[in-house]
Parts: C-alpha cells; structure tokens; sequence
C-alpha cells in the first residue's frame, strides 16, 4: 500500500477496539479464552489496517501526473478495464467485491495507468456503499487531473444478498459515474461502453 512521506494512522484507540472485539465475540456467546479465539482481537484488528487502509490515503498521495503533449489526443479515452476490488458494506460491515472499469479523457495531464487501479483501491478499502466508490474515483480524476471527463463502472457481488437477506447468489450490482463529456456527449459514452465490452 502506497503511503504519503509520512505513514498515517488510524485515530482511534486500539486497545479499545480489541476489547470491543471480545465483547462481539461474547455476544455470540464464545468463549473468548479459547485457544482458537486468543488472539482473535488483534488479528482483527490488524487485517483492518488492509482491509481499510483507504482512510490513511488521499487522491492526492498517488495521482502525480505529467504534462501532456502531441503524442496523446486530446480526444482520446484512457481506460483501465476490470480493476479487481474488495470492499466492505458500511450498512452490514460485510464485503462486496467485484471489478472497476475507469476512463477519463485528458486535458493537459496525464497519469500513468497504475494510478487508476489505485485510485479505486484507495476508495474501496473504506467503509462503503458501491455508488460512492463510483463518485469518489470520477470526481477525483476531474479534479486532480482536469479531465475533460471521467468514468467509473463497477460490477460487484455483495455478501450482505448472497450469505444473508434475499440470498441471491448470481446477483450482480451495476453502476456508472459518468462526469464531463462521458455524459454530455453519447457518442462518447458509447464509445467508452463499446471498448469495456470489447
């Protein structure tokens, strides 16, 4: 995981955290001095440190750019298709996972194309809900990189339909964020949409 100069960290307590892990797990009705559960708390709640690293992130942190010049069109559409993702469901705290499809058409900069896949992981590794993912990583590419537009599709199964509630197991949530000419202009949204299916 990619870090600002200085490594960031979690504001909270934890040996707080730890202890509300015990009481989760007394809740079950566990015992929590099984050999098995010992160090359960801290296993938590230092996979938290992967599973949510986002929050110790900012765009800004990885999306150095670089001037464009005559070898890149200005109408020409940079997209990253089938960025692999993992998330967590801020309304259950269980996981949706899936793939990204992100474009954007410069301006006057350019990143380089790993950026893309880490601007998604950056918004994902957070307590989340799939449309805001979408907006966060479109917004982020029209404003850090001045684009003349950007785009963020997501397809991704959620834990909370297929191990709990309705539990559909082949069901698959679609969304687009489409900022700029990805909106304005069909014929460029169906250009985008023609080469994340080709």
């Amino acid at each position: 995981m990619v870090m600002s100069k200085q490594k960031r960290q979690f504001p909270g307590d934890k040996e707080k955290a730890k202890a509300a892990i015990i009481e989760l797990l007394k809740y079950l009705g566990e015992d929590t001095d099984r050999e098995g559960l010992k160090d359960t708390p801290n296993r938590v709640v230092k996979s938290w440190d992967r599973l949510f690293g986002g929050y110790l992130q900012d765009p800004e942190d990885v999306l150095t750019t670089f001037e464009e010049d005559d070898v890149i069109p200005h109408d020409q559409i940079i997209l990253l298709k089938d960025i692999e993702f993992y998330s967590t469901c801020e309304h259950h705290m269980l996981p949706f996972v899936g793939k990204a499809h992100v474009a954007y058409i410069p301006s006057d900069k350019v990143v380089g194309i790993s950026k893309l896949a880490r601007i998604v992981e950056i918004f994902s590794r957070r307590l989340q809900i799939q449309e805001r993912v979408g907006n966060q990583v479109s917004h982020a590419l029209m404003a850090h990189l001045n684009a003349k537009g950007a785009a963020c599709i997501i397809e991704s199964k959620h834990f909370c339909m297929t191990c709990r509630g309705v539990e559909k197991q082949n069901s698959v949530m679609v969304t687009s964020s489409l900022r700029g000419v990805f909106l304005e202009k069909n014929e460029t949204r169906q250009e985008l949409l023609t080469l994340i299916k080709g």
